[in-house]
């Protein structure tokens, strides 16, 4: 069964992109691709604090996290090779559609003071990267449970060849930007 969200995409965005763009083949369409979830960690802090940003992860995603390591020793942070460093998840498909869709009706609105996001975090290839700085803004984490408040990137990668193609579909998907 297809999400509300992919549904959305093929009924509503997809025309919607093609009259504003004038798209003569249905694979210039941009779409989204993946969207990759990362928490990183900071070495310093006590044992537990890379399972518990796992556990979170997990409950936030509903995928289990990789975890990435430290590639080289760099003294001044008190990093060694290959010591955990933070754990990511990347969803695509149906995943990557519910999470989107949790992402922009549930967690974003429960931000403080909330005015949209900025519409200038695109890379230049059509790809969106933003921060949280509170897992907590997710309804899946319990405020009781939580030890220490972590922060996560989250990139949404799309097939778009330019910023505007891509702020376009992602708009049109209910992402909320921020107004100038």
């Amino acid at each position: 069964m297809k999400t509300r969200l992919y549904n959305k995409y093929f009924n509503e965005v997809v025309p919607a992109l093609k009259a504003k763009h004038n798209y003569t083949n249905v694979h210039q369409i941009p779409k989204l691709v993946k969207i990759v979830v990362n928490m990183g960690i900071s070495a310093s802090l006590e044992k537990g604090a890379l399972e518990d940003a796992a556990k979170d992860l997990t409950m936030i995603t509903g995928r289990k996290p990789a975890v990435s390591k430290a590639k080289k020793a760099v003294a001044n942070f008190k990093l060694r090779e290959g010591q955990p460093i933070g754990c990511r998840v990347t969803l695509r498909h149906a995943a990557m559609y519910e999470f989107f869709d949790r992402l922009v009706a549930a967690a974003l609105p429960r931000i403080r003071d909330f005015r949209g996001l900025s519409p200038r975090k695109f890379d230049g290839r059509g790809n969106y990267t933003f921060g949280v700085s509170d897992q907590t803004i997710f309804p899946e984490i319990e405020l009781d449970k939580i030890k220490r408040t972590q922060g996560m990137d989250i990139t949404i990668v799309t097939t778009a060849v330019n910023d505007e193609q891509a702020r376009d579909l992602i708009k049109l998907m209910g992402f909320p930007f921020a107004e100038k």
